[in-house]
């Protein structure tokens, strides 16, 4: 069985701290295994809903309230599912671990077509390469 965090460490964890190398497998798990997204979005999801939270204490009718929090929390959750994968492999990288273990899934997911590919047309060059992975930099 792996290491996981305690409830102190997991807190920590879920917002940027860095774990012990004992549990990379667990990290590697939670950053890119089946769920990474979900996991992601709900971690990003608290901190705007604890900050906005506050506003529905004023004194004002149900639509100020919505107008005033509503459009912030949307975004912020927008954001978040922007930058999910930037911010995967950020923690990925920061653990140690391969930062392109963030499309395993979906590399398995299309190797067949992949396999298909290659049956069909041949190997793809090597100045392909570069463009195997989804990072931005």
């Amino acid at each position: 069985m792996t290491d996981r965090p305690n409830p102190l460490q997991y807190l920590g964890y879920s917002y940027g701290r860095r774990l012990p190398a004992s549990m990379k497998e667990w990290v590697a798990h939670d950053l890119a295994d089946y769920g990474a997204v979900r996991r992601h979005m709900i971690r990003m999801a608290i901190p705007p809903l604890l900050v906005l939270a506050p506003l529905w204490l004023l004194p004002a009718s149900l639509y100020v309230h919505l107008e005033m929090t509503v459009p912030i929390y949307v975004w912020a959750l927008l954001m978040s599912m922007a930058l999910n994968k930037i911010w995967r492999r950020h923690r990925l990288a920061q653990h140690g671990l391969d930062p392109n273990l963030v499309d395993a899934i979906r590399r398995q997911r299309d190797a067949r077509l992949h396999e298909d590919y290659v049956r069909r047309f041949g190997p793809r060059p090597e100045s392909a390469k570069f463009q195997a992975n989804s990072s931005p930099f």
